[in-house]
């Protein structure tokens, strides 16, 4: 039999002794801030809900701080990461510090944003500190791309977060927050210092949390639903009668289907949610002369 004794997590020696061994220095554009605190990726776990045998994927694994905590509540890990060196060094990690425990790893080595399937099982959540600068589409591609995920737990920079959580009307409301809403009931899960990483980042963090809904609509596309989104938030200050007019095939065409939807057509984006946008897709293409402008 195996050694299973469970996976000893990394602190910040053993971080920065990972990151000398491999002369590694994070860099901004890959938005490496690697987690030095086992309290937290033992909170971000928690948080999660995940479960002794849940498949789940983690993007930007890194030197393997959340990782190691995944495997420590005995889940299946499928682990997406960009950085060759990160990749190739994870699984050494966790025959180091998880001894026995290595065949629940899975290292893809790759670019969340471009994989188009995961080996393995079909995962059930996702639990990730998403690299800043592509959080929101890389959530938003993993959501389309793997329809098993039931929910997920990501660490995100704090702005980030408030936008994905945000409900119509509200300040930080827009494109993040309605796409978003399409796959998943979206909650803000708490906030993260700064000290828990490193390097410390200029910015602060925060926990989204999300579970997955059936979508809201058969009768249109995601991406027509989506087009008009972004069509609405292109200038979110104007009245959506005038910003609905190109993919309209017109600001009358766009007013009329407003109305069909049962919108004002001097309603701004920022005030609907995703059941107002979708109904506007519908009457976009579901009028008689919907094909003109298709």
């Amino acid at each position: 039999m195996p050694e299973t004794s469970a996976p000893r997590l990394l602190g910040p020696a053993e971080v920065r002794e990972l990151a000398a061994r491999l002369g590694l220095r994070p860099t901004k554009q890959r938005g490496q801030n690697f987690v030095i605190d086992a309290n937290t990726v033992r909170r971000i776990v928690r948080e999660s809900g995940v479960t002794d045998g849940e498949v789940v994927v983690e993007v930007g694994p890194g030197l393997g701080s959340l990782t190691l905590a995944l495997l420590e509540v005995g889940a299946e890990v499928t682990a997406i990461e960009i950085d060759p060196l990160l990749a190739g060094e994870l699984p050494t990690t966790i025959g180091a510090f998880a001894p026995g425990q290595a065949e629940r790893l899975r290292v893809v080595l790759a670019d969340a944003m471009a994989v188009t399937d995961l080996p393995g099982p079909p995962p059930q959540a996702l639990v990730a500190n998403l690299p800043y600068n592509v959080s929101v589409p890389v959530l938003l591609h993993l959501l389309a791309l793997l329809p098993s995920l039931e929910r997920g737990l990501v660490m995100v920079q704090a702005e980030v977060a408030d936008r994905l959580a945000a409900p119509p009307g509200s300040k930080t409301y827009g494109i993040p927050s309605a796409k978003a809403a399409w796959f998943a009931d979206v909650r803000r899960a708490g906030a993260i210092g700064r000290n828990v990483f490193w390097p410390a980042p200029n910015v602060d963090s925060g926990l989204v949390a999300w579970t997955r809904r059936e979508p809201p609509t058969d009768r249109v596309t995601r991406e027509q639903v989506f087009a008009v989104i972004d069509a609405a938030f292109a200038q979110r200050r104007k009245a959506l009668r005038g910003v609905l007019r190109t993919i309209a095939g017109g600001a009358e065409r766009a007013e009329a289907a407003l109305r069909a939807a049962g919108i004002d057509p001097l309603t701004r984006g920022e005030a609907l949610g995703i059941d107002e946008f979708v109904a506007i897709a519908v009457a976009l293409h579901e009028s008689p002369d919907a094909g003109e402008s298709a």
